[in-house]
């Protein structure tokens, strides 16, 4: 099977050089590597050419989530597209050849997606965010499971995951306009269509994110503003009130297995955020444009939908 790299780039330079670095000694060599950069003021283009990546750049004004990806999807060539994000981290030599290993095993699979573990420099709480998304074990999901795993039957991330080219064709690739969430958009109609998700924990990058309280607002606002907009999810998969249950449990036993009794507090007040950011984003067709920019993470969706009129 060919394979074909893509990473959206912006600013990312230093952690792009390790990436590639890390793609340079994968047990399978990718047939081609597009970097889809939005107007990097550094050096992170010249990174990507002396590694040898095919270099597309557009306006960062015009970036979007699905969009870009799906513009890069269109160019590439591999039977199997795996999409990277700037800031992970190949932690084995082999992460390549076991993301895209379900795909040798059988057609039903369109979808592969890697275990994430925190980057070395992550709190404790992103750490735990990390152990509680991505378990240790290997599983396989079709939408016949949603009875079973309920909205995270959907939960794929394209920090690092891999599509059967075909098969994210069919479904005309990536929803455009999204605040973010076009990965979990593609999963559920992959799944509608009959095909299959694979979850492969033998597939190991590190990436992981140190979000201030405001960050996590900001985040769970943009989640809930994903939501609302594409409901079609949670009434073919299922509300996510259940695992946030299953969060908040997971968490304060994690914390109190490792003595960390003094950040109970801060994950606690961090649960009361999100799920205050999170309500707001599922009524953010209420609030004035200006005020749902100053809640959100990506600032530059809402302005881009000023600009459109919407």
């Amino acid at each position: 099977m060919s394979v074909s790299i893509i990473i959206p780039t912006r600013n990312g330079s230093t952690t792009l050089r390790e990436l590639l670095a890390g793609l340079t000694i994968q047990s399978i060599q990718a047939d081609e590597i597009i970097v889809i950069d939005s107007g990097s003021e550094d050096d992170t283009v010249e990174v990507a050419a002396s590694y040898g990546a095919l270099i597309h750049s557009i306006d960062p004004c015009s970036f979007d989530h699905g969009e870009t990806r799906t513009k890069a999807g269109k160019m590439a060539a591999g039977e199997i597209l795996v999409f990277l994000t700037q800031d992970v981290l190949v932690a084995s030599s082999d992460t390549i050849e076991r993301l895209i290993a379900p795909f040798r095993e059988t057609e039903d699979i369109c979808l592969s997606y890697g275990r994430q573990l925190p980057s070395f420099q992550a709190s404790e709480i992103a750490a735990h965010l990390r152990e509680f998304n991505y378990p240790n074990e290997s599983h396989v999901r079709s939408f016949a499971d949603r009875q079973k795993y309920g909205f995270q039957t959907v939960f794929v991330s394209n920090s690092c995951a891999a599509y059967r080219h075909s098969d994210l064709a069919d479904i005309g690739y990536f929803e455009s306009d999204l605040i973010f969430g076009e990965d979990s958009c593609a999963a559920g109609r992959l799944l509608e269509k009959g095909g299959k998700i694979a979850y492969s924990a033998d597939a190991v990058v590190y990436h992981s994110h140190n979000y201030s309280w405001n960050e996590d607002f900001y985040r769970y606002f943009d989640i809930g503003v994903f939501h609302q907009s594409q409901n079609w999810l949670l009434e073919s998969y299922g509300s996510t009130g259940g695992r946030g249950l299953d969060y908040i449990r997971s968490g304060l036993t994690y914390l109190w297995r490792r003595r960390s009794y003094g950040m109970i507090g801060d994950f606690m007040v961090r649960v009361g955020l999100k799920f205050l950011g999170y309500r707001l984003g599922r009524i953010h067709h209420r609030l004035p444009v200006s005020v749902a920019t100053q809640l959100s993470m990506n600032k530059s969706w809402w302005e881009r939908k000023k600009g459109k009129g919407s």
